[in-house]
């Protein structure tokens, strides 16, 4: 992560990896976790190198991500209300190279690009269950002018 402050109520987990020479296993979420407070449903998505899926948020969800495959930057915007951290930005580097488990509260806008030179893929284990009827989803475009991020390289 690139700042020091964490947006309010956010949380990141240090995974445990155990290897053998049979291969790895990776534990991501328990029920006896600190971050854990209900289980909805768990789904993957995938993203292309360079592409960004950005922006939004969920007023009733919290989400839990990680990234199996490549490596993600995982943007974290703090829009709400109310609270200590209102204006906040955070990027967390997630991948293959940092096995850690992102908590993203409801009502924090959210979004991810893909920094790896292969299709990165990413497992979210979300409090609710998809409601098809009336989905708990509002978006905004990535590059919307409204949200203090740029999601391009930053070198230096």
């Amino acid at each position: 992560m690139t700042n020091k402050k964490i947006i309010d109520g956010v949380s990141m987990k240090k995974l445990k990896v155990i290897s053998d020479e049979r291969g790895n296993l990776m534990e991501i979420l328990r029920a006896d976790d600190d971050l854990f407070s209900k289980f909805g449903q768990v789904y993957i998505t995938t993203a292309y190198p360079g592409v960004v899926k950005a922006w939004h948020f969920h007023r009733l969800q919290d989400d839990n991500m990680t990234v199996l495959q490549g490596m993600v930057k995982i943007v974290l915007y703090d829009d709400r209300e109310t609270g200590p951290t209102k204006g906040l930005v955070n990027e967390f580097f997630v991948g293959i190279n940092n096995r850690v488990l992102i908590h993203i509260p409801k009502k924090v806008w959210h979004g991810f690009k893909c920094i790896s030179d292969t299709e990165a893929m990413i497992v979210n284990i979300v409090t609710e269950c998809y409601n098809y009827e009336k989905p708990d989803e509002y978006r905004k475009p990535p590059h919307d002018l409204a949200i203090p991020y740029d999601w391009s390289r930053q070198d230096g």
